[in-house]
């Protein structure tokens, strides 16, 4: 589903990803873990090509969108990503900010974007709050309403960029219980995150990602149990009580 070949990423004469060489299968649930300005963000961000590599290959679908004429629009379709910021629009109301990409970029029929857009409010536990503008809701109903934005779109693949990180502690669980029930089914995640627990419930595979480079990964039962590489020790030490 998802392939990255030795992807490297320059910011000036920043090395921020070393040749990272990662698959993600179709319907697993990754969680990309590491200290901050370890290169996650970047990494998860060269997936849809919001970053564009400096060198290697990142492959979706067996198509590499890293070529000069992929179809890079019509694989951000099926690719959707949340981000730590919701980055919703202000001006529209909440079902007004989840029919809006169906309605444009797949020309959904705008009745049939606002149903299934009911549907994702319900299922993100959000539905009386349709008709409100985002600054009526709190940090984690806005990150809720972020979620069901990009289910509107059916991706294939969901990617999460620390989608908790902006929010007040007791917000983020609500958030997490939204991306717990997404990840009970078949679409495949990928997220960025802080939040063990969440890492070590929905996760088919945990990555530990440190100084640009993959350093570790396995199975969250060896990750928290039993990790080999010393630097994944020490960080787990330091957040892991």
């Amino acid at each position: 589903m998802i392939e990255l070949k030795d992807v490297h990423k320059y910011f000036g004469d920043l090395h921020v990803l070393k040749g990272i060489n990662l698959k993600v299968s179709n319907g697993e649930k990754v969680v990309i873990i590491g200290p901050s300005g370890s290169g996650k963000s970047t990494l998860i961000r060269c997936m849809n090509l919001l970053e564009k590599p400096s060198k290697g290959k990142v492959i979706i679908d067996d198509t590499d969108i890293t070529l000069p004429k992929a179809p890079v629009t019509k694989i951000r379709q099926s690719v959707a990503m949340v981000f730590q910021q919701f980055n919703l629009y202000p001006h529209k109301t909440v079902l007004e900010n989840l029919t809006l990409a169906p309605v444009l970029i797949k020309k959904v029929p705008k009745k049939e974007a606002e149903e299934s857009g009911m549907a994702y409010l319900e299922r993100v536990g959000l539905k009386d709050k349709a008709n409100v503008y985002p600054a009526q809701l709190s940090g984690g109903q806005q990150q809720r309403v972020a979620i069901a934005r990009a289910l509107n779109m059916k991706p294939e693949i969901i990617l999460f960029d620390e989608p908790t990180s902006a929010l007040d502690p007791e917000m983020i669980q609500e958030v997490l219980d939204v991306m717990i029930d997404l990840a009970s089914g078949g679409i495949t995640m990928v997220a960025v995150t802080h939040e063990m627990g969440f890492a070590r419930r929905v996760a088919d595979r945990v990555i530990f990602v440190d100084k640009g480079s993959i350093l570790e990964e396995g199975s969250p039962e060896h990750f928290f149990t039993n990790p080999t590489n010393e630097r994944t020790k020490m960080f787990l030490s330091r957040i892991v009580h």
